[in-house]
């Protein structure tokens, strides 16, 4: 394994740090978060347009930069540093892989080139509060139930007339973007209790019976809403008598990929945290001397540079190998909690006020594990899926 980064790597980690830098700063985070839209819109079209950022994993046949999932991964680590509010992760770490891995020619064809310049976003609409189970993070997502089960819940596909393709009922309550994307890629359920299987279905932002409604979140650079189908018309997304296993194959894979995308964002907050934080020290006095120059404080500091760089590896080496996307992300949630939280404290009265920007942090690592974790959820569900705890042979003979 080569850890080292290209030039091409080096010069998208400068730019966009030097875009952020300039266009995203804790005041302008507020300012995106209370729009209609939940970020800024001029600058995601800056950002399509200079970098192509939405298109980085995107083939270039379809209007894409062609780059790996790698690429898409450290730049997601600038834009965790910001604490970016943008349609990226929704769009192009969720959608995007399923539409390519699923989608027929003509629909890769019509969705991936506006998706990839930006002009169109989309958002994964999952019911409940499953989408660590959908993506198979945190457990198997291969039973039923967190998409309806055949039974009442979740959400429900049946199919209308040949000329009217799909109608799904039912309701998913936290999609991530899901208030202002103009396509939603809706997990439902379909063929009762006794063919039961799980699909993917494309709903645009017009359709009748579609109901959409923004909710309040902890973490409001991560925006949410509630989607309500009532018979609403969809389109399959793939061919007719698609087989669910690859669905759920492609959603699994896609959580993989997820995951080393969350934790390179995780590692870049906290990053940028622990940087805020020995800054503040370096400067606050107390007892006539700066506070970072006591020996306790100092110890809590290398504590969370050790958690944090380790955090890093971590992901780095997950960006190399998507297998390990769900324990880096473990590592790097746990560390930006901890470097969030200690960040607080060591702010002293100013740090767990309103106005001061290390709540921010705290915010998104506690969403972030709310949505995709918990942390212990996702050591406990890699180390099942390893064998860690299944007794050996060798074992079993001993015992009898």
């Amino acid at each position: 394994m080569d850890a080292a980064f290209t030039a091409e790597q080096e010069e998208i980690r400068r730019t966009l740090r030097e875009i952020l830098g300039k266009r995203c700063g804790p005041d302008e985070v507020k300012a995106a978060v209370r729009t209609t839209a939940g970020h800024d819109r001029e600058l995601w079209q800056q950002l399509a347009e200079r970098l192509g950022l939405p298109g980085l994993a995107v083939a270039e046949e379809y209007g894409g930069v062609g780059c790996a999932p790698a690429d898409l991964a450290l730049a997601c680590e600038e834009t965790g540093r910001a604490l970016l509010p943008s349609p990226l992760l929704a769009t192009a770490a969720l959608c995007v892989p399923l539409i390519t891995a699923l989608g027929t020619d003509a629909q890769r064809s019509a969705l991936l080139p506006p998706l990839a310049a930006g002009g169109l976003t989309a958002a994964l609409a999952v019911p409940g509060p499953a989408l660590a189970t959908a993506l198979a993070l945190t457990g198997d997502n291969t039973a039923g139930p967190w998409s309806g089960g055949g039974r009442a819940g979740g959400v429900q596909a049946r199919a209308a007339a040949a000329e009217d393709g799909w109608r799904l009922y039912g309701e998913a309550a936290q999609v991530l973007d899901g208030h202002s994307a103009p396509l939603l890629l809706v997990a439902a359920h379909t063929g009762g209790f006794a063919r039961s299987r799980t699909l993917l279905f494309l709903v645009r932002e017009d359709a009748p019976g579609l109901v959409r409604s923004r909710l309040a979140t902890l973490d409001e650079t991560r925006p949410q809403a509630r989607i309500q189908l009532r018979d609403a018309p969809a389109e399959l997304l793939g061919e007719e008598g698609a087989d669910a296993a690859g669905v759920l194959e492609a959603l699994a894979a896609t959580g993989r990929t997820a995951a080393c995308v969350l934790a390179a964002e995780a590692v870049g907050a906290a990053g940028q945290a622990l940087a805020r934080t020995v800054e503040y020290v370096r400067r606050r006095e107390q007892f006539g001397r700066a506070i970072g120059s006591f020996q306790a404080v100092k110890h809590r500091l290398a504590d969370l540079y050790v958690q944090v760089e380790a955090a890093r590896s971590a992901a780095y080496y997950a960006a190399w190998d998507p297998r390990q996307g769900a324990l880096a992300l473990a590592q790097a949630l746990e560390a930006l909690r901890l470097t969030a939280g200690e960040a607080i404290q060591l702010h002293g009265g100013i740090g767990f006020t309103w106005e001061h920007d290390a709540h921010l942090y705290f915010k998104r690592a506690a969403a972030d594990e709310l949505l995709f974790g918990p942390v212990h959820r996702l050591r406990a569900y890699a180390a099942d899926r390893a064998g860690l705890f299944t007794p050996s042979a060798t074992t079993e003979k001993v015992a009898v």
